[in-house]
């Protein structure tokens, strides 16, 4: 947010971290290196053995370490990685997370896609958020609306990690989608205009807009809203 910084901990110096993207049955192989002070580690939601599983004694490396995460992606869907060293309210807080996102051996319909981390900030370290946002940045997308076109189909990768609060969601302006939840489905299970998600749930989005203008879309918790988890489409 404009004047408010944040000492984070880091994928790759971002919040979020890289998003990691594989087909079903594809191996992946990452390189870990530890670069900080900390011991940390890299846990997938996914399917892996308890080698790759990235916790304490099972993946975790510490300061000037290196770890080879190697696994098959499966299955298809949206997914995430956190850190899951200890204390791990610490670890997913300050920022190490991200998106991984696995295709179905078959593919999806061509769409223009997105990935929206949702995340809250702590700048204080009082337990409870300050800063509210999609993808870090409070009220970025208000700033600088993201672009789409009407009558092309959107796919958005909707991803709740925010930490102190049990509940985020996500509401969009006059429109609705089809909601395939955790992404693991070839067909929608739901067909609505807002959805709430607790921490790590993440669901796949589908949405066309047929009108050209600007339209809004943000938690339903005005709290959140207020504090910057408000975005906007501007649609051409």
């Amino acid at each position: 947010a404009p004047g408010v910084f944040f000492p984070a901990w880091t994928y790759n110096g971002r919040v979020p971290g890289p998003t990691i993207r594989a087909t079903e049955g594809d191996r992946v192989r990452i390189n870990f290196i530890n670069a900080s002070g900390h011991p940390h580690t890299i846990h997938f939601h996914g399917i892996h053995s308890a080698a790759m599983d990235g916790v304490p004694g099972q993946g975790e490396i510490f300061s000037g370490e290196t770890f080879v995460y190697d696994f098959i992606a499966e299955p298809f869907g949206t997914h995430h990685y956190h850190c899951h060293s200890v204390p791990l309210t610490q670890h997913i807080h300050r920022g190490l997370y991200g998106a991984f996102i696995v295709d179905p051996k078959q593919g999806r319909p061509e769409a223009n896609e997105m990935v929206l981390v949702m995340n809250g900030f702590d700048t204080n370290f009082d337990g409870e958020n300050e800063i509210y946002a999609v993808n870090t940045v409070g009220f970025a997308y208000m700033v600088e609306p993201i672009q789409i076109e009407r009558g092309r189909l959107q796919r958005a990768h909707v991803i709740n990690l925010t930490e102190f609060d049990p509940i985020n969601s996500i509401h969009l302006h006059a429109n609705f989608f089809n909601l395939y939840r955790t992404g693991t489905s070839l067909e929608p299970d739901e067909f609505t205009d807002t959805i709430s998600m607790a921490q790590a749930e993440r669901h796949m989005i589908e949405f066309t807009y047929d009108e050209p203008g600007h339209f809004m879309f943000h938690a339903h918790q005005t709290e959140f809203v207020e504090l910057g988890w408000i975005s906007a489409f501007q649609v051409s």
